[in-house]
Parts: structure tokens; sequence; C-alpha cells
């Protein structure tokens, strides 16, 4: 396949941050259509994007013949039925997380896929930053010798005001949780290999019952803080916290990002306000900052210039240009989605805990086997 045509379902601003300049910044791929049922937005998104080919209806763009791929960024609860359709339609398929609003969507979105022989991407693009990638390297060649320890702070100082869909069990599953730890459990297990049990915690402080002027509106049901502790099948254990209404942790609007690994010669850490710098300690040592060398700036092969753009969300296009080599190479795309069902099966569990009060062996839960890196055998 010379040329990969995609189509975007869902033309709100994530496609528009992350997505849409992925596909401009690679050759080898066009954005030809565009999906939304608000027709306002898609006449924007005409001339925004240069697309020519506008749909309100997902059947129809996963029907078209024309389209090859197909990017999903929608609410939560429509992942699952669009993505079947896509993959009904023979596309391949990279959607955000979390990829439905359990693992068993999550689970039979990644066997249609697999059955069908088609690339299938989960949008985990926090793993595609510099220091991330370069923290991956470090634990990897054991230069921070047997890992013990993961840790993850997720902290946005988001207004205390309605967020539409998100708020809403029935559309998101849940909130912090779903929204933002998801990213850091697919990291930690990433890092630490797969996770054995958790312990974990939800809460809601904010009724966001106000909508951003200031009329009611049915008040949320979803969390606005998460918190994990899980031991993975190595015997190296992890915690996680995130919240979406820590004051002070502005940067921007970026938030505070620290992730974490505690090995058994040196520790080092990737935070996303400075994501081409990573700390490093070794013991006796104070963790200093160590520009992430050049060679992990970009993933291999990507146009990408790491110079050009705020590096908290450059990084992001790379998601495009993975999935587009998986095609064009016909590998699996990384990471796919069964590492997405992995990191809904760990969030689901955290739901169980927080309800149950009690530990949750994800073994017993699923009844699947873990692979090494993290992924099921689903």
């Amino acid at each position: 396949m010379d040329q990969v045509r995609f189509g975007i379902i869902g033309a709100g601003a994530v496609s528009d941050y992350h997505h849409v300049p992925g596909i401009e910044l690679d050759p080898r791929a066009k954005l030809i259509a565009a999906c939304d049922p608000n027709t306002e937005l898609l006449e924007k998104r005409r001339s925004d994007w240069g697309v020519k080919k506008l749909y309100t209806n997902y059947h129809e763009m996963a029907n078209d013949p024309d389209v090859d791929a197909v990017i999903i960024a929608t609410p939560n609860d429509t992942h699952h039925p669009i993505t079947m359709a896509c993959l009904a339609g023979n596309k391949h398929v990279m959607c955000e997380k979390p990829l439905g609003l359990n693992f068993e969507q999550a689970a039979a979105m990644y066997r249609e896929a697999r059955d069908r022989n088609l690339k299938h991407m989960t949008a985990f693009t926090y793993r595609f930053a510099p220091a991330m990638r370069y923290l991956r390297h470090l634990v990897r060649s054991g230069m921070l010798g047997e890992p013990r320890h993961f840790r993850s702070q997720r902290f946005l100082d988001l207004p205390e005001t309605s967020w539409g869909w998100r708020q809403y069990k029935a559309n998101a599953g849940a909130g912090d949780l779903f929204d933002m730890t998801i990213h850091r459990i697919d990291l930690g297990m990433d890092l630490m290999g797969p996770l054995e049990s958790i312990c974990g915690a939800v809460a809601q402080f904010c009724p966001r019952d106000k909508t951003v002027s200031g009329h009611p509106c049915p008040p949320s049901d979803v969390d606005d803080w998460s918190a994990l502790i899980g031991r993975f099948a190595s015997g190296a254990v992890g915690v996680w916290e995130g919240s979406t209404v820590m004051k002070g942790y502005h940067y921007n609007g970026f938030g505070h990002e620290w992730a974490e690994v505690n090995g058994t010669e040196a520790s080092a850490v990737y935070r996303l306000q400075e994501p081409n710098v990573i700390l490093v300690g070794k013991h006796g040592e104070s963790m200093s900052p160590l520009d992430v060398p050049e060679e992990f700036l970009v993933i291999p092969g990507s146009p990408r210039d790491p110079k050009v753009g705020v590096p908290s969300t450059v990084f992001r296009y790379d998601l495009v240009y993975e999935l587009v080599s998986a095609i064009v190479e016909d590998r699996p795309a990384v990471p796919g989605f069964d590492h997405g069902a992995a990191a809904q099966a760990v969030a689901d569990a955290v739901l169980k805990s927080s309800d149950g009060q009690h530990w949750v062996h994800l073994d017993l839960m699923l009844n699947e086997s873990p692979t090494s890196d993290g992924s099921l055998q689903v």
C-alpha cells in the first residue's frame, strides 16, 4: 500500500490536536473523510482539514471502500459499536482510550480485529513521549537493575464545571480512572510487566452541576480522583494516583505527570512537563536531569522534527506514524487493542475493589493469561 487513506470519526479537539497533525506529517498518509453528528463542526473541518467526504453516520464511513483506516475519537460508550462496524467494513482502526465501557467490550474489539487480520491500535499517547521511551529502554536494558517499584502521579487543575458527556457513567464508564489513570496503568504494565492483583479506590469531590455559563445541569456520577496499589507478576509493586481537581497543578494546561521506576541499581523519572529530559540517580546520588538521547526523541523513521513545536504536544503525532508503519510493513501496531483490553481489565478491577473494599486478583477476575509484555491472550 503506497498511501493509507484515513477517515476520522469524532471531529472534536482530540482529533484536531493529536491525530490530524500526525496524518499531515506522514507522506504515506492522507486524510480523506470525517464523520461527526455535528453538521456545523463538520463544515468547519471541511476547510480546517481539507476533507471532501463528510458523514454524520459512522456506518457510511465504515462501508466506504475509499477509506483504509479509521481513527475513532468519540464518547466512550460509542467506541465498541463504532469499532465493530469499522472492522466489519475491513478498516484498520485506532481508537481512543478506554476502548470500551468494560473489559468484555475491549476484549471483543481485540478478538474481532485479530480474527479479521486488521491492524488495531489503542491511543495510549504517553508511550510516545521521549522520556518515557528512554525510561523503557533503561528498564529493559537492565541499567536500573531489577525493577522493584513503579510510581505514577497525574494531577490536573481543571474547572469544576460540567464536563459534558465525560461526567456521566452511562457515557464515560468512569471519570478520572478511565480518562487519565488508565494511561498510567498501561505505562506501568509496559515498563514492569503484567499486574497480578490490585486494590484501589475512587472518589468524587465535585458535583459539576453547572455549565461553564452557570446554567444548572444533571450532576456528575463519576469519580474525579482515583488511586490504586498493585502487585506485578514479577514481584515488583506499584502505586498510582490521579485527579482532575488538584489546585495549583495547571502548568500551562498540561498538568503534572510523574512516572518513576525504582530498581536495585538506580531510579529514573519521566515528566510530561519536560518530556525531552529524564531524571536519573544511582545509589548514593541524588537524581539529576539528563537530556534524552537523540535517537529516543522520535520513534524510528518518523518524519517529525523533535526541535519543532511544544515538546509536551508534538510527540503525540507519532501515534499515526506507528499505525501507518504497521499497515505498510504488515506487522502489529503497538500498543494494540490487546494492551487496551489489559488496561481496561485493571481499571474495571479498581472499581470492583473500591466497591468491595478489598484486593482483586486479576487472574481470577479475568480467567485470562497475561503475557510477559503485559498484554492478554484474549
